[in-house]
Parts: C-alpha cells; structure tokens; sequence
C-alpha cells in the first residue's frame, strides 16, 4: 500500500513531467501499458507517458528514489521479460524525426516507427536500414542489431548508428558516440536497455531510392525441393541480395489474400538494389512452377515494407530464433518435419540469409555478436487457444534439431515472457558478456535498467 510520503512524491512526479503519470486502476492505465504484442504485458505500479527526454530524466530518477526497477517500450512488439510492481516508461509519444539530407543522416526520438522515418527520408533519395516490419520501433531493433531488408548488402543498423541519447542510471542525459564514450556507445549497440533509456539516435542513411523486389507464394507440398533451391541459390547470391523463405499456414480469415486462406505456403522474399540485375537473380525462383501468387516488381523504397506481407495488427504470439553457421540438409528437414502441416502446434518459419556485409566486423567495434552466422531460423507461433507450454515444446523440439549448427541467438527475435536471464548466456559469445557485465557494473550497479534480456552486473 503506498505511503502519504509515496503519494505526495507521485503527485510531485506528475506535476514534473508532461506526459501522463499512470497508476493500476486508473483511466488510461490499461491502453498505456498495451502495445503490438496482446498475450504478454507489464503491469507496473506506475507507468510515465514521456513525452520528451527530460520526462524520461525525470522518472528514470523516482524510480532510483523508490528502488523500482525500470521497463521501457515505445510498440510492444517484443515484450519479453514482465515488469511486476516497477515503473515503465512509454515512449510511444517522442515521434521527433529530423532528416539532414546533406550529411545523409537522421536524429530519429525513441517512439519512432520505421515507416515513419522511410516517409521522412523517401523524398531525399535516401533510406535507412530499416527492418522487413515496418511498424516496428526504431530504437529496440536498432540496439539489439537490426537485421535489415538490405543488411547483406550494408550490414546491420547498429553498425551505422553515429551517435545516442540515453538516460542512464544516475538519472544524467548522455549525448554518447564513439568520439565522447567509446565503452558505453559500445554496449548500447548490442546490449539495448541494459545501459539506461535511449531517446534518440543518430543514424546514417544510405543513398538508395529504389529496389527491386518482393516474393512468391508456392504451396506446402513443393517444400523440399523450395528449401533445397534456397540453399543452393543464397550459397551463390551476391551480396546486393537479401533473402529469406518463410512458411506458414494461413487461417480461413478475410484479412489475408483469398488465394492464401486456408493454405500451408511457403513465401520467398528478397529485396536488392540492383534493380538491372533483379529480374535475372529472380529467374530460379519462377521456374519452379507456377506460384500462387507472384509480387516481384522494381519499386521505391518507400513500398519496400511490402515485400514481407506481415499481418500489422495487434495479436498474441511467442517464439524464438537460432543464428546457423550453416544451412544443412539436416536443419531443413527438421524444418519441414517439426514445423510443417504436421507440427503438433501451428508454426510460422522465417529463414533469413545472413553472410555479406552482416559478417564483416563494422568501422565501429559493438556488442552485437556472432557475426559469422549465415543463416537465422526464427519459429512463431500464434497463442489464440494454444497452450504457451504446448508452442515453447514443440518449437524446442526444433531448435534442439539444429543444435550442430546453432552459435547463439539474436536478441531481436524472442518474444513472449522470459526470465531475466534465460537467454543471457545465448545471446554473446563469453568475452562480449563479460566486457558487458563489466560495464553494467560501472553505469548502472544496482541493475535498475533489468526488466529486459538482463545483463548482471559483474561483482
């Protein structure tokens, strides 16, 4: 039960902060803490609406008063590790976007959405490494890597990051780059909300107006020989192509394509920016066999978030993924026998070719690792009357299969509710955890900032 003294302290939060200070029960509190992702979410003792980084200032420093630990989330599209009792902060109204088309660069808030920024640079010829979604937050996928629709080509997000707005444990605003704080700039880009509250980014941006893109439907029974083609097609893919195959099986609902409803698919997606040569990298794929449905075509960046066909509506889910070293027949069949139409839970597959650029160590060292993957299996399923320990089984079913092969796991791609450290040791290879928990030590001792994929502080 709060105290007269925590109550007049929250009346003094609210009165220093100009977004909305939210407690359980009250108007408001429940649309606040909801985001993307509906079976999962935090149920803090408060929850601040920032509106800008002195708001963020202002709670991160309540919370550090009150020994609360601290959740952020501007989409809620990975909620993983659940705030019980803490403070979250929301950063869904801090939409600022500022576009220097000189320097190709972008200053881009912490509640910013990709398409929001892809609107803003499109009319400049330029793009950011945006991901396949774009509805999804900027910073959090930023910080946890940010594998892009053109990441073989140019790397990951992280790696063109120049500068970052955070709000650290001290309560303090830190314009951090590699110039004024080599240690922390190095951790944020990896280690995410460990390290405090980002606000803002400073991003390059790349000199690319359009591609040539989007993928093509081929049904289930064609699975064998569409993965085999996979394998055999990205192993001599240049680097201007990014590709994945995804498989799915789509329920009778009026949202999705007539032609999918009903269906087990497999869907290949690839987008490059050699539009001269596209049609001809494309060329295997059509001659497969009829598709059902093709979406292939030269477009700007701007339509770019098309090519991947991902539901955007708020709905309940849980999943994982696994960093490959390489694609073995093995992996596939696995692929196809415990997440196909036979799986014991409906599973969605998401193959992304790695490699290129992805694999070479950025002008600027991070904490994103295992850098020499070449593939990422990602596995999904939907939580709408299936039991969570029914989809966590069979999906380990299929991660324990490729085991062989698996170097660790992107922090980008887990989803549902976790325990703080279930994934830590998964995440970085044992030098990077150990330089991170170093630097936790140091910029925030008493790990507020754990709500998260939590990264201890070393003794």
């Amino acid at each position: 039960m709060a105290t007269d003294s925590t109550r007049t302290d929250l009346t003094d939060l609210a009165d220093r902060v100009r977004g909305p200070v939210l407690l359980r029960g009250q108007d408001g509190y429940e649309a606040e803490r909801s985001g993307f992702q509906t079976a999962f979410r935090h149920r803090p003792a408060v929850i601040v609406g920032a509106a800008d980084a002195e708001d963020v200032r202002t709670a991160v420093r309540f919370a550090v008063e009150h020994n609360m630990a601290i959740a952020v989330q501007a989409t809620g599209h990975g909620v993983s590790v659940i705030d019980q009792g803490g403070l979250l902060i929301t950063t869904g109204r801090m939409t600022g976007i500022t576009v220097d088309p000189p320097a190709r660069r972008a200053r881009i808030e912490a509640g910013a959405r990709w398409k929001q920024v892809v609107e803003q640079t499109a009319p400049h010829g330029l793009a950011p490494l945006s991901g396949s979604f774009p509805s999804v937050g900027v910073v959090g996928y930023t910080l946890g890597g940010g594998l892009g629709l053109l990441g073989r080509e140019f790397g990951y997000a992280a790696d063109h990051v120049r500068a970052i707005d955070v709000v650290t444990a001290d309560g303090e605003l830190r314009h951090v780059s590699a110039d004024s704080d080599p240690d922390l700039f190095w951790a944020l880009r990896g280690g995410r909300d460990n390290f405090g509250v980002v606000t803002s980014l400073e991003i390059d941006l790349l000199p690319v107006a359009r591609v040539y893109g989007g993928g093509l439907f081929f049904d289930v029974g064609q699975a064998e020989a569409i993965l085999a083609t996979f394998r055999d097609w990205t192993a001599q893919a240049p680097e201007t192509m990014t590709a994945s195959v995804g498989m799915i099986g789509y329920p009778p609902l009026k949202v999705f394509p007539e032609p999918l409803r009903g269906r087990h698919v497999l869907h290949i997606r690839f987008a490059t920016t050699d539009t001269a040569a596209g049609p001809g990298l494309a060329r295997p794929w059509r001659e497969i066999g009829p598709p059902i449905i093709s979406h292939l075509s030269e477009m700007p960046y701007s339509e770019a978030g098309s090519i991947y066909r991902e539901p955007d509506f708020a709905h309940a889910y849980d999943g994982s993924n696994v960093l490959l070293r390489a694609l073995d027949p093995a992996v596939l069949a696995a692929v196809r026998e415990l997440a196909g139409p036979s799986a014991p839970v409906p599973c969605i597959v998401d193959l992304r070719h790695l490699g290129g650029a992805l694999s070479r160590p950025p002008a600027v060292a991070s904490a994103v690792c295992f850098r020499d993957a070449q593939y990422i299996l990602r596995v999904l399923s939907s939580l709408g009357g299936t039991d969570l320990a029914d989809v966590r089984a069979a999906h380990q079913r299929i991660f324990d299969a490729v085991a062989p092969w698996t170097l660790g796991r992107s922090v980008n791609f887990i989803y549902g509710a976790r325990a703080a450290a279930e994934f830590a040791a998964e995440l970085y290879d044992e030098a990077t955890l150990s330089r991170l928990a170093a630097l936790k030590a140091v910029y925030d001792p008493a790990n507020i900032f754990r709500r998260n994929h939590n990264i201890e502080p070393a003794a």
